[in-house]
């Protein structure tokens, strides 16, 4: 019996450790080859001997376990690196299949203290990062399906956060890149269906080095799995990157602590129609004032109900 990704090659960014090394193990158990990214150079253990770094660790985790994998240090957010990442993934596999993009960090802080650094890191890191890795991946996509003269495999599945979705008062920057990788993920998915690749984006709760200030007054309930363990999400990111998944394209899901939520795309809740030309200050008075007095004080446009979420 063949395994679901077997014969398929992925990238996963970020995957040194926590959420990252959960969906390159995964993948890997899947019967994918796998390319480790996570950012910094091999280092030294505590004595002193050389060391792989977390993703070469991951890496040898993978060839432990008999799978096949190999590991990349370049920074995603650079636009020559994240070449190289897929260049590499090619070279190595003959191909790139899925990609993965979940590297990121946390500089928090509420917007009227945040610096433009703070502000600029973030942005780079996650919303670049993701634009960095999907560019060279559509490209290779584009390239073999005109070359074959029909479509091919290819699965990207990003990262964003409940943080854009319900809105996170302390976390500005990594609210509105979050949001731009859910508005990358749309856009792509519909650039790329033609070449028979899908584009999804999941927002996963999951403790881990990045996120352990956050969720550091959620503690453990009871025996078994932390409903906050990487695991959880690990194996949604599997079925996303595999043929079971060839028409689920261009969504959003919230994954966490053994649940899976399919959040539904924007309605329009009212329209308003000028009796002229065009709206006068007056008229937009007389229709928005009355529409919004009764509406509770603290309801935005964030769906803040996702962070009730939880298996029932």
């Amino acid at each position: 019996m063949s395994l679901p990704l077997e014969g398929l090659s992925a990238i996963v960014t970020g995957a040194g450790r926590g959420l990252g090394r959960a969906e390159a193990l995964e993948l890997a158990r899947l019967g994918a080859a796998v390319v480790v990214n996570d950012h910094g150079q091999p280092g030294r253990d505590g004595s002193g001997a050389a060391s792989a770094g977390p993703a070469g660790q991951v890496a040898e985790e993978i060839r432990a376990a008999g799978g096949k994998a190999l590991a990349h240090s370049g920074d995603v957010a650079d636009f020559a690196q994240a070449g190289e990442l897929v260049g590499l993934a090619v070279a190595e596999f003959g191909k790139l299949d899925i990609l993965v993009n979940n590297a990121g960090i946390l500089r928090d802080r509420m917007v009227f203290s945040m610096t433009e650094d703070e502000w600029d890191s973030v942005i780079r890191v996650h919303l670049k990062g993701h634009f960095n890795t999907t560019r060279f991946a559509a490209a290779h996509w584009r390239e073999r399906s005109k070359a074959a003269g029909a479509a091919v495999y290819g699965r990207i599945v990003n990262t964003s956060s409940e943080a854009f979705v319900a809105g996170s008062a302390g976390q500005p920057n990594y609210a509105a890149a979050k949001g731009g990788i859910v508005g990358l993920t749309t856009s792509t998915a519909l650039a790329l269906a033609k070449y028979g690749v899908t584009a999804n984006v999941i927002c996963p709760r999951a403790r881990t080095r990045m996120t352990e200030d956050v969720f550091a007054g959620f503690g453990r309930t009871g025996e078994g799995l932390d409903p906050l363990a990487p695991e959880h999400v690990a194996p949604l990111v599997g079925y996303l990157a595999s043929p079971a998944a060839a028409r689920v394209n261009g969504q959003l899901l919230v994954v966490h602590g053994g649940m899976v939520a399919v959040v539904e795309r924007p309605r329009v809740q009212a329209k308003f129609d000028s009796k002229q030309d065009t709206f006068t200050y007056d008229e937009l008075d007389a229709l928005l004032t009355p529409h919004y007095a009764d509406r509770p004080p603290g309801e935005t446009f964030a769906a803040a109900e996702v962070l009730g979420l939880k298996r029932g």
